[in-house]
């Protein structure tokens, strides 16, 4: 199994590397203890991955995720959504046993 992100997710990081005129920056997904259901996801924008880190490229998106955060997120699909109430990226994780009510942690 591998990291996957939608159409959504894809476009939705060019704009923001776009934004800020870095087009080479990778997307660091992990997850850190934390919610209240234990576990939160984080995402964040760096110049290079670490060593050791698994590689992902999505045509001109690239993505990095720690060996630790990988067993978590191992199989998760992540699309972006627009709407009234909620935008943001959505974690779709085939490992995850429950979430919290707003979405923001969760549970393995």
């Amino acid at each position: 199994m591998a990291l996957t992100l939608t159409d959504n997710a894809i476009t939705r990081i060019r704009e923001l590397n776009e934004k800020e005129q870095a087009p080479d920056r990778w997307l660091r997904i992990g997850i850190r203890g934390g919610g209240c259901s234990g576990l939160t996801y984080f995402l964040d924008f760096v110049e290079t991955p670490h060593e050791g880190d698994k590689t992902y490229e999505f045509g001109t998106v690239h993505v990095c995720v720690d060996k630790k955060s990988y067993l978590f997120l191992n199989g998760t699909e992540i699309d972006f959504e627009r709407g009234l109430l909620k935008t943001g990226f959505v974690f779709n994780n085939p490992l995850a046993t429950r979430s919290c009510s707003c979405g923001e942690s969760f549970a393995i």
